[in-house]
């Protein structure tokens, strides 16, 4: 039912014509989409409902993430909902903390984490204290949906040696952003910079074992929901590639009847269902599982899959568009360009790889024993 909605409202308010033109002139973000967007709901699906959410799970946000993909939908909702929801859900296990979920989360601002594009939270910048009064100083690059952002989120260490979790303000007085020009127009990305940003203790959410636990878990769900994008973005290119194989004709015949093309269609879906049936595993997991250790291993598989996926439908798509594919008037490298853009957040297919290689030997090591 959710998915369904999604491609319904999705593909009235999203249609490439829509993409280009947010992309070309207003940064980005489609800010009347984006209040569509808090308005259903959408934002809250797996909030608590003792913070005004839902109190659903990984398993539906995936499946709305895979629709803004499909749409290549210009909000922040990877970046100011799916990476942020697991900081939200562990906030709101306390009254202080709930009250934080309230102000930030439920207020429709857009909330962003600073960090790498790799999906590490970096320790370089420094808080210092001045009576009363924490001083923030240091840089984050690559911010996504930075650009937009209202509120910052960002990591550094603390005055005990510690990683903590701040609460800045985009309008601070010290800090600054600088818009990147980037591959994918359609979401932005940003430099963030602090020379004496003052603060109170409040700012201060989340810091030590807590905070690398944390973190440890947003990793492996941010790239659950990316890895669901990805599918997203790599059907759709499936999709345009058939439509247009239906429609151009060559030696009387249109090209998609070709046994040549066809097969390369159906390399091109193998691939994206293989993808996809990994990315709902992994919600799966997501949802039930309470071993860290399996959804690092489920949310790897899904990463990798799909962003192969999602690299190879694009430009196979671009291929069977012909000599138009390379053309800017044509859709598909506005697919290619987020393909290859999200291929490099949250880790590269390299280092997923590794994770799952790691635990499929530690395996063998184990039943060899």
């Amino acid at each position: 039912m959710i998915a369904e909605s999604a491609e319904v409202f999705l593909q009235e308010k999203s249609s490439t014509a829509q993409v280009r033109k947010v992309s070309e002139t207003e940064g980005g973000l489609d800010r009347a989409l984006w209040q569509e967007v808090l308005d259903m709901g959408w934002c809250s699906v797996a909030l608590p409902e003792a913070a005004g959410g839902m109190g659903l799970g990984w398993r539906e946000l995936v499946l709305l993430q895979e629709q803004m993909g499909y749409h290549l939908a210009c909000v922040p909702f990877f970046d100011a909902v799916v990476a942020v929801t697991p900081l939200w859900q562990a906030l709101s296990q306390t009254e202080q903390g709930l009250g934080v979920v309230e102000r930030l989360a439920a207020s429709g601002r857009i909330c962003v984490l600073g960090m790498t594009v790799r999906g590490e939270l970096p320790a370089a910048a420094t808080v210092t204290v001045e009576g009363d009064t924490l001083v923030l100083n240091g840089q984050w690059s690559q911010v996504g949906s930075g650009a937009h952002a209202d509120v910052f989120l960002l990591p550094a260490t603390l005055p005990c040696g510690s990683l903590g979790l701040l609460e800045v303000h985009a309008k601070e007085e010290g800090l600054s952003v600088q818009v990147l020009t980037t591959v994918d127009a359609t979401r932005s990305s940003a430099d963030v910079m602090a020379v004496n940003v003052r603060l109170t203790g409040a700012a201060v959410l989340m810091h030590g074992d807590a905070l690398k636990k944390l973190w440890a878990q947003t990793r492996n769900l941010a790239a659950i929901s990316l890895a669901a994008e990805q599918v997203g973005v790599a059907d759709r290119a499936l999709n345009l590639a058939v439509d247009y194989t239906k429609e151009r004709q060559q030696f009387g015949k249109a090209v998609g009847s070709f046994q040549g093309v066809k097969h390369r269609a159906a390399q091109i879906l193998v691939k994206v269902e293989t993808a996809r049936s990994a990315v709902y595993a992994a919600a799966f997991i997501a949802d039930t599982a309470g071993n860290e250790s399996d959804l690092t291993y489920f949310a790897a598989q899904a990463r990798t899959d799909a962003t192969e996926a999602a690299l190879f439908s694009t430009r196979e798509s671009i291929q069977l568009h012909g000599g138009v594919g390379f053309t800017w008037e044509f859709d598909p490298h506005l697919f290619l360009r987020r393909a290859q853009a999200s291929s490099q957040r949250m880790g590269t297919v390299e280092q997923w790889r590794e994770l799952v290689a790691a635990r499929l030997l530690d395996e063998s090591v184990t039943e060899a024993a």
